[in-house]
């Protein structure tokens, strides 16, 4: 008995298939129906289109640019592939490029607030701020509660020291579509800062541990005002938190119980009012442990050959963070550091590109601690003993600055925020020095500089 025919979707059809396998992240399925469509019609501007957003989310970048530049080649003249293709150029680093389309997007589809958006992170990303408040705000004439163009006025206004501003917008960080909520559901409302009385304060370690580094500095403010506290965290940052007091804090929500308020780390400098000149910067406000640093000073006097100055590397963040590509620079673009005499290199790298130590061969001797570095505890005992850390925009950076010990943070042409612009210092690490890329991805320029400046 033969086997009936299969009946093979109009094209139409199998495109909206496919788009409904794209949004619900059917990456594989999606891909292979894109395919199939082009095979038949391999001009067809929006299979071709969707097969690059289905290759940009897989991460493949330059296979996304190459099908969505030959969907426009077919058809210039509709906003959303012009507005699709200026997060690939952004992506690539190619800003100009993310200009020009994010202009056409909007002249295309001037009602489109989501165009509007993406021209004003191009322009962030260009460090024209004016340009993305301008952005950002007729974006919101449009859709006045389009979260992710008030969070970029948030950090338009605080990379220029407008914190009045930027603390207020910074709210709205959590109302972006797919953004993790800092908690689950509950009906507790969010803290206002004042006193509570009899009532527990919740505390939430949020974001990046960069960020519990940084804003951790407010623990002894908020429990001014409510002394009952409990701080949730992650594990790895409990030998941060618990350095601020003796109040239970925990790693999973089940622990939680009988808050009457909640308030994320990140929002406390709102409620405490904190302005560019009122930053809290009573370093240090981290310590490593006495017993634990002293196990490191023996093993590193054992490592370091005498006489040799200690400088402390990191070269990579998680890979996850979503601004990894642009914040970190790979062990091979400091190879200027390896030549200044009279230093060892002491690797606080971890993660998989602590992997990349395996094909160093610079003059500088570098010890590679990854192995032997099991938690922060141990990253605070080895800075105890070196002279300088060298180190991209990780946590490394913030826990050198917490805890008072001499930092050169690296960072991209495209600073995060709150390093502000154009500045060498930081009022959040007095003891922090800071190195910029003076064009986009110019970790070259950064590495000579700093190398540059260890010699002398």
């Amino acid at each position: 008995m033969t086997e009936p025919p299969v009946r093979t979707p109009r094209i139409d059809d199998a495109f909206r298939i496919a788009g409904e396998h794209e949004v619900a992240g059917r990456f594989d399925e999606a891909r292979l129906l894109l395919e199939q469509i082009l095979a038949a019609a391999p001009d067809a501007p929006g299979p071709l289109h969707l097969l690059g957003v289905v290759a940009y989310r897989q991460g493949r970048i330059d296979e996304a640019l190459g099908f969505m530049e030959r969907s426009l080649r077919i058809n210039r003249d509709q906003p959303l592939p012009c507005r699709n293709i200026c997060e690939v150029y952004r992506a690539l680093g190619r800003t100009g490029d993310a200009l020009d389309a994010g202009r056409r997007a909007v002249a295309l589809g001037p009602g489109d607030p989501l165009s509007l958006l993406n021209l004003a992170l191009i322009h962030s990303d260009r460090l024209e701020f004016d340009d993305t408040i301008d952005c950002a705000e007729r974006a919101l004439r449009l859709d006045p509660k389009l979260a992710a163009a008030h969070f970029e006025l948030a950090k338009a206004y605080l990379v220029q020291g407008d914190f009045a501003r930027g603390w207020e917008k910074y709210e709205w960080r959590y109302r972006i579509a797919g953004a993790a909520p800092p908690i689950p559901e509950t009906d507790r409302p969010q803290w206002d800062g004042r006193p509570l009385g009899a009532g527990r304060l919740l505390l939430i370690g949020d974001q990046g541990f960069g960020d519990v580094i940084q804003f951790a500095r407010y623990i002894p403010w908020a429990l001014q005002r409510c002394p009952d506290l409990v701080v949730a965290a992650s594990p790895e940052m409990r030998p941060i938190v618990e350095q601020f007091g003796r109040f239970p804090v925990v790693d999973r929500w089940e622990q939680v119980q009988g808050f009457v308020a909640y308030c994320p780390l990140s929002g406390l400098p709102r409620l405490a009012g904190t302005r560019l000149e009122t930053i809290p910067a009573a370093i240090p406000y981290l310590r490593a442990d006495p017993e634990r640093s002293g196990r490191w000073q023996q093993r590193l006097a054992a490592l370091v050959p005498s006489g040799y100055r200690r400088i402390g590397l990191v070269w990579a963040g998680r890979p996850t963070h979503r601004n990894d590509r642009l914040r970190s620079c790979g062990l091979a673009r400091l190879a200027p550091l390896a030549d200044t005499p009279g230093i060892a290199l002491i690797s606080l790298q971890k993660g998989p590109a602590a992997g990349q130590i395996k094909q160093y061969f610079g003059r500088a001797p570098l010890l590679n601690l990854d192995p032997e570095i099991d938690d922060f505890r141990d990253t605070m005992a080895i800075l105890d003993h070196l002279d300088l850390v060298v180190t991209v925009d990780t946590a490394i950076g913030h826990l050198a600055g917490a805890m008072g010990k001499p930092v050169w943070i690296m960072l991209a042409h495209a600073a995060d925020w709150r390093w502000l612009l154009g500045r060498s210092d930081t009022r959040w690490y007095p003891t922090a020095r800071l190195f910029r890329q003076s064009a986009p991805e110019d970790w070259d320029g950064v590495a000579a500089v700093v190398a540059r400046g260890l010699r002398g």
